[in-house]
């Protein structure tokens, strides 16, 4: 990772935008993939004018949100060329159907968080596209998203400037204990169903 980073470091400014952007794009289609602490590293160019902040907020998000909506636009296709015509064998319809309900339901709120959520925003923008939630509204919640957590980022960035590898440590702690919260709330999830389940049966 560091190699990557050095090696951007010494790029032209839109050399160091186009690499910024398109890895942003590529991290919300093969997770998990580290571009948020290259944009805490990009926020450490920012100091020595290297680039731009407002125009690498704006690039980055733009990154993020098109690779957040090339997911959703490949869940949408996979329920209508795949699950609709019952090519699913190891999964039921009606699971994924459960699913795309709760994604009706809450949907929008996850979409909001998404980018707060480190490891699963693919599986976010999948079952955003296959549960079909309106595009207009998802692709600007997904793009507010993106903005807030990079603001985030840039700034931690700039502040720490040549010591932004400090920062690496806490996203990663910060990655597992979402993924392990992320986990533990969809296996109660999947009790909480299998016990009702069980409750129906028995009367």
């Amino acid at each position: 990772m560091e190699t990557i980073v050095e090696y951007i470091k010494v790029l032209d400014p839109l050399w160091i935008y186009i690499a910024i952007t398109s890895l942003a794009y590529i991290e919300n289609i093969v997770p998990p993939f580290p571009s948020d602490i290259l944009v805490v590293a990009a926020g450490s160019l920012i100091v020595v004018g290297k680039i731009h902040f407002l125009l690498a907020l704006l690039l980055v998000s733009v990154g993020s949100t098109l690779g957040f909506m090339t997911m959703y636009e490949i869940g949408k296709w996979i329920d209508v060329k795949i699950v609709e015509q019952g090519k699913v064998k190891f999964i039921s319809i009606d699971s994924i159907r459960a699913v795309e309900k709760w994604f009706h339901r809450y949907g929008y709120g996850v979409v909001v968080v998404n980018r707060f959520l480190a490891g699963s925003r693919a599986v976010v923008s999948f079952f955003a596209g296959m549960s079909r939630l309106p595009y207009l509204p998802t692709i600007i919640l997904s793009f507010m998203s993106s903005m807030v957590w990079n603001i985030l980022l840039l700034y931690a960035g700039y502040k720490l400037g040549s010591h932004w590898q400090e920062i690496v440590s806490y996203l990663e702690t910060y990655g597992q204990i979402v993924t392990i919260v992320l986990v533990t709330l969809f296996l109660l999830y999947i009790m909480s169903k299998f016990i009702k389940k069980l409750k129906r049966s028995s009367l």
